[in-house]
């Protein structure tokens, strides 16, 4: 999966846990992206059996999107505070590096993040 279908999981899981009800306005709304682009990828997010999409519009994580936006989420929270902590950036700064970081880290590396935060 590419940094984009990342973020469009993460958002939607975001957006699931904050309003309830996620539509791919909301979606577009979120990320700043034109609903024809967001369209496009709901589409190829459906395809790959990480969404579905109701009959009223509605998106949904598929058991197999829900691991992976955890996953994601995850990833983003740990390096936001880990950044914050240990270089000591302010958190908007930490924010933005832990969100392209988290989609290029190794697993290893993440996990030993993980083990020095004592996250594990």
């Amino acid at each position: 999966m590419y940094e984009s279908g990342e973020n469009y999981l993460e958002t939607i899981l975001m957006l699931k846990e904050k309003r309830g009800i996620v539509r791919s306005i909301d979606i577009a709304r979120a990320l700043n992206f034109s609903k024809p682009s967001v369209s496009r990828a709901v589409g190829i997010l459906r395809e790959d059996g990480y969404i579905t999409v109701e009959t009223g519009g509605e998106i949904e994580l598929t058991e197999k999107g829900q691991k992976k936006a955890a996953g994601i989420y995850e990833r983003h929270q740990l390096l936001t505070e880990f950044l914050q902590k240990v270089s000591g950036v302010n958190p908007q700064t930490a924010e933005e590096d832990a969100c392209k970081m988290e989609h290029i880290i190794s697993d290893d590396t993440f996990q030993g993040i993980k083990r020095f935060m004592n996250r594990q």
